[in-house]
């Protein structure tokens, strides 16, 4: 079982983002997803940058894949991600398609590529059509079981479909994208005139409701779930399953001991640790278990 590092799904400064990149060069971990997936607004790192950052981690042994804006919205989009698909083509790196748009580019220029989790692949027929375009691999939707997971790997294994299985087990659940901007709104500013506010919220700005429940993170045009997806215990019944990758999501805090903890897990070590320190936030696997995704199953189950 490899571990994927997830797209940065916030706005982090320049020099930050390359500095958490140099960290990721040393974890143990195989695959890097790199490039923007929230908001076409930010430009802080251009394709280029992302291409340098992306060579530093080839060097360093990992697998890189550029992941593609998940809501296209205005024919500029569109135009960044051609040049993403060619950049991606021309380095032999694999692309991840976050919407329609990005499967019919990547299928039609016969580029190999893998799906994120906001492509909606909820039945093997789907599955099959997509491999046919040149799916390798594709993300679970993080709102669906572990019964439809093993449903879904059923089907694969009977269908003999060449492809790899991806699971979200870490970090906050992307839910939604919008036209528009939240946190824009928060400060009550309009979203072409928002001044970086996102920039403010290196996780996110938390959303409570009047019963201080966290319920949602707003990252931009984005909604997270307000608790933190932690499936590390999980990870013996992932690799029952065959699944083949299991996906953390960047934060800003503690991203080293997070790879360490699921590294070790994943080698049936048994951590130093046995909660991972990340932060005091509320964790959350409600949808692994069929039920609303921001409950806290009781493990075990």
């Amino acid at each position: 079982m490899k571990l994927s590092l997830g797209p940065l799904l916030y706005y982090w400064k320049k020099s930050e983002v390359e500095a958490f990149y140099e960290q990721v060069s040393q974890w143990p971990v195989e695959i890097v997803y790199l490039g923007e997936t929230v908001c076409a607004r930010r430009r802080e790192l251009k394709l280029d940058d992302w291409a340098s950052i992306a060579n530093q981690l080839v060097q360093a042994g990992k697998q890189v894949v550029l992941s593609s804006q998940t809501l296209i919205e205005s024919e500029g989009d569109l135009k960044q991600l051609m040049r993403l698909v060619d950049l991606a083509a021309s380095q032999g790196w694999q692309v991840e398609a976050n919407d329609q748009s990005a499967l019919q580019l990547l299928s039609e220029a016969e580029v190999p590529f893998v799906s994120g989790p906001a492509v909606n692949i909820y039945n093997p027929r789907t599955l099959q059509r997509l491999v046919n375009l040149g799916l390798q691999r594709w993300c679970f939707p993080v709102e669906l079981s572990r019964e439809t997971l093993a449903d879904m790997q059923q089907a694969i294994a009977a269908q003999g479909m060449q492809v790899e299985t991806e699971v979200f087990a870490y970090g906050h659940l992307p839910l939604a994208w919008s036209s528009r901007c939240f946190t824009a709104r928060y400060h009550d500013l309009p979203k072409d005139r928002c001044g970086f506010v996102c920039q403010q919220y290196q996780d996110g700005l938390l959303m409570r409701s009047q019963e201080a429940q966290d319920v949602f993170v707003l990252n931009g045009i984005q909604s997270l779930s307000g608790a933190c997806c932690n499936l590390a215990d999980q990870l013996p019944l992932m690799q029952q399953l065959q699944v083949d990758v299991v996906r953390l999501s960047p934060q800003a805090q503690s991203m080293a001991e997070v790879v360490s903890h699921f590294d070790q897990l994943r080698h049936g070590w048994t951590p130093l640790e046995t909660t991972i320190p990340l932060h005091d936030q509320l964790d959350c696997n409600g949808y692994w278990f069929g039920r609303p995704g921001m409950e806290q199953v009781e493990s075990g189950r």
